[in-house]
């Protein structure tokens, strides 16, 4: 009988040996299987690269808007949003809202046209510290402390340069693309811009009169001679002395063409060409446009398209 029970004493320990092995090598199946999956994961990771964060790109207005996205266009991870509506025009009266500070918040690169375009540049940067903010007019010298210097085709190449250069910074590793876009973009106003040099050339010296201050670098670019300003800010409207003074300026000078703008209405400028011959005409200076971010890429190239088409008609 003791000899039986050692027999199964020796058993029932082959049995628990026998069981610990099988547990030992299922162990070691799954922490192989585990390891295979590891190194699948690890493979698929070197041909499924993350995705950085999205660097965000906020600029104050249209004309900005739109060189940026010429700049930034086909590169992956930069978004770009505009601050104010591109139905506002030029910034005079814009006040920032609670809504534009949020997103504002959310940004890593502010892109202003500066030289007093924007007034609320100081509440941003008092606000948000830490938000890069570049003004795209910088080393453009200004005309009496005019900020409309995008409305030169001179004046929107060295923007479109200064805004390569400040995206650069920002996202070093699509310096060369930033450029590369930059460099595009500006040949294709410098044939415009040559283009239409030889066609206004023989209007050098011109006289007008145009609906307000947007067009002293255009026409310093062009040789068009603005005799005179309607409103000095927009929704500003002249008095009947000024409205007088206008007319008696238009008719000494002989000019011919009064130039209003599509953002604004052209009831003065229809006073004054009504009381003095001259006839009115419409410029844009690219402060509004398609929302649309492919179709607002176009749009400043469209709209000097538009307006040499409009100069050849007006000009005698």
């Amino acid at each position: 009988m003791d000899f039986l029970l050692g027999r199964q004493d020796v058993l029932a320990y082959d049995n628990k040996e026998l069981f610990a092995n099988q547990m030992r090598v299922r162990h070691f199946s799954l922490c192989a299987s585990g390891v295979r999956l590891l190194v699948v994961a690890c493979a698929a990771l070197a041909f499924w690269p993350v995705r950085a964060e999205a660097l965000r790109v906020v600029t104050s207005f249209y004309p900005v808007y739109v060189a940026t996205l010429n700049v930034t266009s086909g590169i992956e991870g930069i978004e770009v949003e505009n601050l104010a509506s591109p139905h506002v025009g030029c910034l005079h009266d814009y006040q920032i809202t609670p809504g534009a500070m949020r997103s504002l918040s959310e940004a890593d690169l502010l892109l202003a046209n500066g030289a007093g375009m924007e007034s609320f540049l100081g509440k941003i940067t008092q606000q948000l510290p830490r938000l890069r903010v570049v003004e795209v007019s910088q080393g453009i010298t200004l005309l009496d402390g005019n900020p409309h210097v995008w409305v030169s085709l001179e004046g929107a190449r060295r923007q479109v340069e200064n805004i390569a250069a400040a995206l650069a910074a920002a996202a070093p590793a699509h310096a060369a693309e930033f450029q590369a876009n930059a460099e595009r973009y500006n040949a294709r106003l410098a044939e415009l811009g040559a283009r239409m040099h030889a066609e206004l050339a023989p209007y050098a010296g011109t006289p007008v009169v145009t609906f307000h201050e947007a067009f002293p670098y255009f026409g310093r670019e062009f040789g068009l001679r603005i005799a005179g300003v309607i409103e000095h800010e927009p929704g500003s409207e002249p008095s009947a002395q000024e409205l007088a003074q206008t007319i008696d300026l238009v008719r000494a000078q002989g000019v011919k063409a009064i130039f209003v703008e599509p953002q604004f209405s052209p009831r003065t400028a229809e006073v004054i060409a009504r009381e003095s011959g001259a006839k009115v005409y419409e410029l844009d200076p690219v402060v509004t446009g398609p929302a649309d971010p492919e179709a607002a890429k176009d749009a400043y190239w469209q709209a000097m398209e538009k307006n040499l088409t409009v100069l050849r008609a007006a000009l005698p």
